[in-house]
């Protein structure tokens, strides 16, 4: 009676008509009961399975390359529209008794009948690119989402492309958009694999001309382009001129520009590809409008707001996730600092000067440390020729520019610049006014300083800096006078917002037009402060944070521009001023050797830095790079933005150790050979290091296990932020499992 009560369900009639078959309505009473057999279709399929095994009442034979397979025309008209069409159609096969089928081979076509008589699909690498064609052919719907599943999970930067082509082939929308994601977000990566260099010019234009690839500097795409034409000059190199056009190289630097023209060999077999770049050269130098837009990664975008003011200087860094609207507590600054400035740079976030004010201590800093999203960690550089309080900083030309500040009671007009690949500062022009709390922003490869404190008035004056000259001049001034305030820019315009005039903090906002040169007034923000920072994103303006001239306020206000408005958006943690903000994109899943450095290697003496708490990355693609040394010897996955985990990975990638067998995915029937070298394959044209081998022989020892172990850890790939990489570790650990107790 137990058994039966877990495998139905008891309706009474009258009360639960829902259950009731429509069949029985007309004569139920409020005594009769109505019973669902949960099972029952199950049991039913399973008999059909055994019949089908046995050959009983089976009354057609499916022929695929000289294999037959007997089945039930009920069954397989059920479960696929293409056999319900043959077999109740009126065509000829409805009257056959053995069916020839083209098309298919007989694998797939054993795993799709087993799924119709089971509902019960194994996909694997090796199956998935037969599996796929036929479920598409057959019209069966659960095994195209298995088989798009599957290969969902296992995109990876030498598999991607192949992934996207073979489900555009194949109509699958939304995995062909999921792996276009993947692309888009992995671009650095997955345009140094084979598949990228196969592309056609169509096929690599296509590519790079989306917005959303995920670049910190427009010059990682023109090397993927040059190294695509490189692996067949002779063929391509006539394509580049074409090429070179969905490059948006008005946001390559003049230096770079000079050295390709000067250098590049391609560029010297095709003269309209020089003459292209001498006018984008030309017009950057002309700081001329770009034209193009600059790319908006497809990835997570975060706003960092780095320490600040409140009863003494702040260490704190926090990041707000736009898409989200959620403030996240990160690694503390290694000193307390307020007054600093912020940028983001070759995908690190850059904190620059400040000044430490607690009780009992006060001291301005020529500091520079620079935050690594990847490892989470700071990491000192080289510091500015002169400690800098409530200094401005930008990046022009990938320098980033330090300009003005303090020292104690001595006000600046110095401005220097700090090239982040020899980490070194240099000096250059100083502007004609020394300005405290100064604003700069960079509009058009020029820069701008605007107003600030002399020591003795705010200042309404604007200078504007020409890098090719090495000269500062004075711009149209502001209407009002004030230091302290949020400058930032969207498209040609330059916003000033609040700041303090002297006598008190300003609600004003004043608008500059970099084309026109003019000035005009805007919608002032809802509360006056000074002291707060301003970021653009999204072609949006944020206000965070400042100081009322009573209050360290939290308040964050997002102007928008297309409608004159000042919205509230989601507050800070905690009241502050003087803090310094900036936008970084989630950097792609690539370890690089600057990452490296940001890790805990070991110190030259053999020592570590004790300060920090590091997990160290590993090389991303397996023993075909370096491995540095501290780099750990198993896949790590890191806590990204100091969360206890990420949407997509954890850090505890443990595996259960009693993982039934039949959900090992390796565990396959023989495939054909011919079914290996399918070109049509994602993974046909996959390097070799990069494939799962099948697993090893039982009667192998202890010892070869562990060496197959080793080999395995080498090839191990870390991946921020990544399920294919989470789904990947555990079916490679599994297997190990396996192998480790089949050994013993």
């Amino acid at each position: 009676m137990s058994n039966t009560s877990e495998s139905c369900s008891i309706s009474c009639g009258g009360r639960f008509g829902s259950a009731h078959s429509t069949l029985d309505d007309h004569d139920a009473t409020d005594d009769d009961m109505t019973f669902c057999m949960s099972n029952y279709a199950k049991e039913a399929l399973k008999m059909m399975y055994m019949m089908r095994s046995h050959g009983m009442l089976t009354d057609v034979v499916l022929e695929v390359k000289k294999e037959l397979f007997p089945a039930h025309k009920v069954v397989l008209s059920a479960a696929s529209p293409y056999f319900k069409a043959m077999f109740t159609g009126g065509l000829k096969e409805s009257e056959m008794s053995r069916v020839q089928l083209q098309g298919v081979c007989p694998t797939a076509m054993s795993r799709i009948l087993y799924f119709m008589y089971t509902g019960q699909i194994r996909v694997t690498e090796v199956t998935v690119c037969q599996l796929l064609p036929a479920a598409t052919m057959f019209q069966v719907p659960n095994v195209i989402d298995a088989c798009c599943a599957f290969l969902e999970r296992q995109l990876d930067p030498t598999n991607a492309i192949g992934i996207a082509h073979f489900a555009e082939q194949h109509g699958c929308v939304e995995l062909q958009k999921k792996a276009n994601v993947f692309i888009e977000r992995n671009f650095t990566q997955v345009c140094q694999e084979e598949e990228f260099l196969q592309l056609s010019a169509y096929q690599l234009i296509a590519l790079i001309r989306r917005d959303e690839l995920n670049v910190q500097e427009e010059r990682e795409v023109y090397n993927a382009v040059l190294k695509w034409v490189k692996y067949d000059e002779d063929n391509r190199h006539c394509k580049m001129e074409h090429i070179l056009g969905a490059v948006r190289c008005q946001f390559l630097t003049p230096n770079f520009l000079k050295e390709q023209m000067k250098n590049c060999d391609v560029l010297r077999k095709v003269p309209a590809c020089r003459e292209y770049l001498a006018k984008i050269f030309k017009d950057l130098t002309l700081h001329k409008c770009p034209g193009v837009k600059e790319r908006t990664p497809n990835t997570t975008r975060m706003i960092f707001v780095a320490g600040g003011f409140f009863r003494h200087s702040l260490d704190i860094l926090e990041a707000y996730n736009v898409d989200d609207k959620t403030w996240t507590t990160l690694s503390n600054l290694r000193i307390p600092r307020s007054g600093l400035g912020a940028a983001f740079l070759k995908g690190k976030f850059y904190a620059v000067g400040g000044r430490n004010n607690n009780i009992g201590s006060s001291y301005d800093s020529d500091w520079v440390d620079r935050y690594s999203a990847v490892t989470e960690t700071w990491r000192p550089c080289a510091p500015m020729s002169v400690p800098r309080h409530r200094v401005g900083v930008a990046v022009m030309d990938e320098l980033m520019y330090a300009v003005g500040g303090s020292a104690g009671m001595e006000y600046h007009n110095t401005v220097e610049y700090y090239d982040p690949e020899l980490d070194r500062w240099t000096l250059v022009q100083p502007m004609h006014a020394k300005r405290l709390g100064v604003g700069v922003v960079v509009v058009n490869r020029l820069l701008y300083a605007i107003g600030g404190f002399d020591g003795n008035e705010r200042l309404a004056s604007v200078e504007c800096y020409h890098p090719e000259n090495n000269e500062w001049s004075f711009l149209p001034p502001l209407q009002t006078g004030r230091s302290g305030a949020g400058v930032a820019a969207i498209n040609q315009y330059i916003y000033v917002v609040g700041g303090f005039d002297g006598t008190r903090q300003l609600a004003t906002v004043e608008r500059y037009d970099t084309e026109n040169d003019t000035w005009d007034m805007v919608a002032p923000i809802q509360i006056a402060r000074s002291a707060l920072s301003l970021t653009p994103l999204d072609e949006k303006l944020y206000a965070i944070g400042g100081f009322d001239g009573n209050n360290f306020l939290s308040i964050v206000e997002v102007y928008d521009p297309r409608t004159n408005t000042w919205t509230t958006g989601t507050p800070l943690k905690s009241g502050r001023s003087g803090h310094a903000s900036a936008v970084i994109y989630q950097p792609a899943c690539s370890t690089t050797f600057m990452d490296y450095e940001d890790s805990d290697a070991p110190q030259p003496d053999g020592s570590n830095n004790g300060e920090r708490d590091v997990h160290t990355a590993q090389n991303s693609y397996g023993s075909g790079s370096p491995n540095y040394p501290g780099s750990a010897s198993n896949m790590q996955f890191h806590t990204s933005y100091g969360m206890s985990g990420c949407n997509n990975c954890d850090s505890d990638m443990d595996i259960k150790p009693d993982i039934p067998a039949e959900h090992h995915s390796f565990q396959i029937p023989a495939i054909r050979s011919e079914e290996l070298v399918n070109p049509n394959c994602p993974w046909s044209r996959m390097q070799e290091r990069f494939r799962r081998t099948p697993p090893a022989s039982f009667s192998e020892d202890e010892r070869n296990a562990n060496d197959k172990r080793q080999k395995f850890y080498k090839a191990q790939k870390q991946c921020l932020l990544s399920t294919a990489a989470k789904v990947f570790h555990n079916h490679i650990e599994g297997r190990l499992r396996k192998l480790t107790s089949a050994a013993t």
